[in-house]
């Protein structure tokens, strides 16, 4: 049979990670591969409960078709907690989506003409990268350092790129890297948006998890003319499964998303809301909230201590106050997919850097997750890590 996919098929891969995921499954691989949160620490017993408290009282309801806004006692709940961070929406501006991965994508379809530019961080998430891709942007990459995003080296981007559509930022211990975009550069970047009349895409999956530093006020918390718009999930805090997550953006905005996602899937799951709602109602998602920062912070600094003992001294990595992820920068002659294959032939697993560029820059980068493994386990797989890396660099230095 004649090809009958459309030309948009040429665009779009597999996640790369998620291949490299499926070839991890193996029990004796240590995989700091996943941006995967702890499953021990599900609240599954107060799920139950909540389950049943839904079934009990609104159980037809619950299994029934839904608006596609979202089930309105959930997306109040969401309004309270934007109101910590500064935020203060009405439900006119939340919109629930299946997992902030569906609001990415919604943003894609929103707002990319083929050949607009879309300003973002250099790495960036690759998932988001993906979903974009399918429009045919031109990605313009920004050099990060430390204190995330540099001011400096957007605004020069925004003066090359009068098309930009939209800057993307994970301004809380970003997806891959782990850096935090400062306070000073948060305002800036505000500044620069409007100058040059572009939007934000504000996606903050992580913000919660902070376990060290000083807690900052969002990106939109500046905003003084509604051009961000502030994508976040209850994937990290609360379950993944349950596939929840929102867009909180000026109503303008929210009712294109909606006439979207209609197209899409109509709404998001009507007992998964109803369920994260009723947790809400009985318990203090907080203090669960809590528990996941402790356990994450005990991790990241086992996994943390465990490189500065293992790795060779040439390597530098980052220190996150928060999220998932540790990334490394390796030599520049050093390819981080030939590693992975000799890594895994080793049983410890990562993600190679290179799908985080979306043109492609750098190969001799890495991610590694500390969440989803014990810390026995972290320092096993950061010590055979650590082995493998010392014998690839004495080889290329004998080879030089």
């Amino acid at each position: 049979m004649e090809n009958k996919f459309s030309n948009r098929t040429e665009l779009v891969n597999s996640s790369e990670t998620r291949e490299i995921l499926k070839v991890t499954e193996r029990p004796e691989v240590i995989s700091f591969a996943g941006g995967l949160p702890a499953p021990e620490l599900f609240p599954v017993e107060a799920l139950k409960v909540a389950c049943n408290a839904v079934l009990n009282e609104q159980g037809a309801a619950s299994l029934q078709y839904s608006t596609t806004e979202g089930y309105i006692p959930l997306r109040q709940a969401i309004c309270q907690r934007m109101g910590t961070l500064g935020i203060h929406p009405n439900i006119e501006n939340i919109l629930i989506t299946s997992g902030s991965q569906q609001a990415i994508d919604l943003t894609g379809r929103l707002f990319i003409n083929e050949g607009d530019t879309i300003i973002c961080e250099s790495p960036t998430y690759l998932a988001a990268i993906n979903a974009f891709k399918l429009y045919n942007p031109k990605f313009v990459e920004v050099a990060m350092d430390d204190d995330g995003m540099i001011m400096e080296e957007l605004e020069k981007k925004l003066q090359e790129n009068s098309n930009t559509k939209f800057i993307y930022t994970i301004p809380d211990f970003q997806n891959p890297t782990g850096r935090t975009l400062k306070l000073e550069r948060r305002k800036r970047m505000i500044e620069l948006a409007n100058q040059y009349d572009v939007l934000i895409i504000e996606d903050n999956p992580y913000g919660a998890i902070r376990f060290a530093g000083v807690e900052l006020p969002p990106v939109k918390f500046f905003d003084t003319e509604n051009r961000v718009i502030y994508l976040s999930t209850f994937s990290k805090i609360f379950t993944p499964g349950l596939r929840l997550g929102w867009i909180c953006a000026d109503e303008s905005f929210i009712e294109k998303y909606v006439a979207f996602k209609q197209t899409a899937d109509l709404h998001t799951d009507s007992f998964a809301q109803r369920i994260t709602a009723k947790y809400l109602e009985l318990y203090n998602i907080e203090e669960h909230i809590n528990k996941i920062k402790v356990v994450y912070k005990e991790r990241c600094t086992t996994m943390l201590s465990c490189i500065k003992e293992y790795f060779p001294k040439s390597i530098n990595y980052s220190t996150p106050e928060g999220g998932l992820f540790i990334w490394v920068e390796l030599p520049e002659h050093v390819d981080s997919g030939e590693l992975f294959t000799k890594c895994l032939e080793n049983n410890v697993a990562f993600v190679p850097g290179a799908p985080f560029f979306p043109n492609g820059t750098k190969k001799n980068t890495l991610r590694l997750n500390y969440s989803n493994m014990p810390k026995e386990k972290i320092s096993e797989g950061i010590k055979l890590l650590g082995e493998v890396l010392h014998r690839e660099l004495e080889k290329e230095t004998t080879l030089i």
